[in-house]
């Protein structure tokens, strides 16, 4: 897909805000969400979505959403490194398929690295066990308060 496109309403992210779908849920407020990867590149790799802005991408969004997410987003990393001890925090943001976007919601990546550990590819790896992603974002939400 480009970059360019029309938000489809029906997509994962979407259906997990609206509790359609299920996820491994670290935070939720007014106006954001976060919740575990099911296909994580690493150990605590969180998401961070914004639940009412119809945007497929940084370009589309509106300042305000953008700002909402973006806060959540430092929230979330604070509450990872606490949590999780890893010695970086790797935030990613994808815009388009050339750039490795799979889903068309706009979405943060918020990734703990560890020296040594290599990260893996985006969206290559297989399904994360829901048990311990449950463990994983019970221990980070923890972290939030």
């Amino acid at each position: 897909m480009s970059l360019d496109g029309v938000y489809d309403p029906d997509n994962i992210f979407a259906k997990i805000v609206r509790g359609e779908a299920p996820c491994a849920k670290v935070f939720e407020d007014h106006d954001t969400m976060a919740f575990m990867d099911v296909f994580p590149q690493g150990r605590g790799h969180v998401l961070v979505v914004h639940k009412r802005a119809h945007a497929r991408n940084l370009l589309d969004v509106e300042p305000e959403p953008l700002q909402a997410t973006i806060l959540t987003v430092q929230r979330v990393a604070r509450a990872v490194r606490f949590a999780l001890k890893p010695d970086g925090v790797f935030i990613a943001q994808f815009n388009g398929q050339v750039a490795g976007q799979t889903v068309y919601h706009l979405h943060f990546h918020v990734i703990p690295r560890w020296a040594g550990v290599p990260l893996g590819r985006h969206a290559g790896g297989g399904m994360a066990d829901m048990a311990e992603l449950t463990k994983l974002a019970e221990a980070i939400a923890l972290e939030l308060s």
